[in-house]
């Protein structure tokens, strides 16, 4: 309903896809409609709650089938004092929900023998962090786990298409703390985005610039990276 999903959402719709839109917040999806009424469907759901799957079945009804389905939803919070609540609330909907979404997704496309999940995962699942282990924590198990499908996926020969998009820092109220840098604009990140949907690619970092980053996080040595 905001950030990068919106902006994908109006990229898709711009050229010629019949959009889903999804979120808790029903009066920023409605305004997101309004920007293409007869290209969009709203939806509007809490994706940690229990019906998911017949959300998303409706919807795909409601659309008349499904090629594409783009999981953006995420949240992370500093948690200096290791909040469990705060771990909680990100496992909820980083792992819990994405699993159920995920599983929903891999098997309509597999029934059908075609389709395309595309993840937003990020740059800081490489790594353990500090500053909010348990968003860390859950987008590593979010890069594992669309590995794993897009190995199915190719054992399996249907042609469906698993695609991880790890962004950087982008503008958005996802974006968080100092020490902030090579910020993008929604925008720019959602076009990155929906070019790596076209070509379907199997990673892709957001903006290109943080591929750097994330060889460098790959190769520093553990008993460096725990001084930092």
């Amino acid at each position: 309903s905001s950030g990068i999903g919106a902006e994908i959402a109006k990229l898709l719709a711009k050229n010629g896809y019949k959009v889903g839109i999804t979120g808790r917040r029903l009066d920023l999806l409605t305004a997101l409609k309004t920007t293409n009424p007869s290209a969009f469907l709203v939806s509007s759901f809490d994706c940690t709650a229990a019906d998911n799957a017949e959300k998303l079945e409706t919807l795909a009804k409601q659309l008349g089938g499904l090629d594409l389905l783009v999981f953006s939803s995420g949240i992370g919070n500093f948690n200096k004092h290791l909040d469990y609540a705060i771990e909680n609330e990100t496992n909820q909907l980083n792992v819990i929900a994405f699993t159920q979404i995920m599983d929903w997704a891999f098997n309509y496309f597999n029934n059908q023998k075609s389709g395309h999940i595309v993840g937003i995962t990020s740059i800081s699942g490489i790594r353990g962090g500090k500053a909010s282990p348990a968003y860390n924590a859950s987008k590593a198990y979010q890069i594992s786990y669309l590995q794993a499908m897009r190995q199915r996926a190719f054992s399996n020969k249907f042609g469906v298409t698993v695609t991880d998009i790890r962004p950087g820092f982008v503008n958005t109220e996802m974006a968080k703390g100092p020490g902030m840098f090579w910020i993008a604009t929604k925008e720019k990140a959602a076009k990155q985005i929906y070019n790596h949907i076209k070509n379907k690619s199997d990673v892709a970092y957001v903006t290109k610039r943080w591929r750097v980053i994330a060889v460098l996080l790959k190769i520093l040595p553990s008993w460096l990276y725990k001084r930092l």
